[in-house]
């Protein structure tokens, strides 16, 4: 009687090898489910990169998990994982069976369901459990579905559903897959072989073994805000126009400059702003074009005196002496016109 399971149960397992079939209904907008499985150590995590069984990966080194092809079975597509418990390492404690989607989120997903049988029982056989797996935000683009785990001395399979909007990429390195992202590629089953939806298309038939890849998403990154720079270009480029040819610079700096290198090197400083109108000076202060001063300033320096020959020395200041005459040459003519002005009483006898 086939065990129906709700999230966070768990059952016993009394098969040494398990046949864990990932079931779902295909249809117009449907994406493409593929299932996958990790085997962890103790503390939780993978013990290295080949622990993670998946499309591009279809078989553990040790050979106990291996995934098988996928089939459509009536109106339903299956992919499926087959795990000999009885052959897993000692440090194996835990197998996680995972379910990715390509193409969408599992809310387009209908009727997804894992489904245990025992692998030794043929394909006839009665299921062990059966797992509704639902998602919860409806974003989830992968999927933990259950996980089979020691218990003691036997196997113990646990119902989980929980998911990972950040796909496989995200549930993997969850687990310790370490994944450079230079290295990735968007990798599904077209790369390792098989095309989604085909009956018999085995994941990595292609042959050789395959990369460990997971499909990503990459983003483009966000546009500068700062205006494109013209790129640089030396002074001997030959590209470079004349205007953004620099000047030539004198190897000796007291080499003088052309006009036309000075004019290139040192650019003319735009001309002075106009002054403003100058306004007519107030009352009382001297005008210009001669005008007379006001009263209290000083003017214009006074005309000579009457008989000073003008510009000589001061009264009471020394005189330059007279300069010789030559005979015959300019000498002076008394003017026979001349007498005394009359004196005052004080010089008459």
């Amino acid at each position: 009687m086939t065990h129906e399971m709700l999230k966070g149960s768990n059952v016993p397992l009394d098969a040494a090898a398990v046949r864990a079939v990932l079931r779902w209904s295909p249809g117009p907008g449907v994406p493409d489910v593929d299932a996958s499985a990790l085997l962890l150590g103790a503390d939780g995590r993978v013990r290295f990169d080949e622990d993670f069984v998946f499309y591009n990966q279809p078989s553990h080194p040790s050979g106990a998990v291996r995934m098988l092809p996928k089939r459509r079975e009536d109106d339903a597509l299956t992919d499926t994982v087959e795990a000999d418990l009885s052959g897993l390492e000692a440090s194996v404690d835990q197998v996680v069976l995972a379910a990715s989607s390509d193409g969408g989120t599992f809310a387009h997903v209908p009727d997804l369901r894992i489904v245990l049988y025992d692998a030794a029982a043929g394909e006839d056989a009665q299921a062990l459990a059966s797992f509704h797996v639902r998602p919860e935000t409806g974003e989830e683009t992968a999927m933990i579905c259950g996980e089979l785990y020691r218990r003691g001395e036997g196997w113990k399979f646990r119902a989980v559903a929980q998911g990972y909007p950040t796909g496989l990429l995200g549930l993997t390195t969850a687990f310790g897959i370490s994944v450079e992202e230079d290295g990735l590629e968007e990798a599904g089953p077209e790369a390792a072989g098989a095309e989604p939806g085909t009956p018999g298309a085995e994941p990595g038939a292609s042959g050789g073994p395959a990369a460990l890849s997971v499909p990503v998403q990459a983003t483009a990154p966000p546009a500068s805000l700062d205006p494109p720079r013209p790129p640089a270009r030396s002074p001997q480029d030959p590209a470079r126009s004349p205007a953004e040819s620099p000047a030539p610079v004198p190897e000796d700096a007291t080499q003088a400059i052309s006009a036309p290198a000075a004019a290139a090197a040192f650019p003319a400083a735009p001309p002075a702003p106009p002054l403003p109108p100058t306004a007519p000076p107030a009352y009382g202060y001297p005008h210009p074009g001669g005008a007379q001063p006001a009263y209290g300033y000083p003017g214009p320096p006074p005309a000579p005196a009457y008989g000073d020959p003008g510009g000589g020395p001061a009264y009471g200041y020394p005189h330059p002496a007279p300069q010789p005459v030559p005979a015959g040459a300019g000498a002076p003519v008394p003017d026979p016109e001349f007498r005394l002005p009359p004196m005052g009483p004080q010089f008459q006898r």
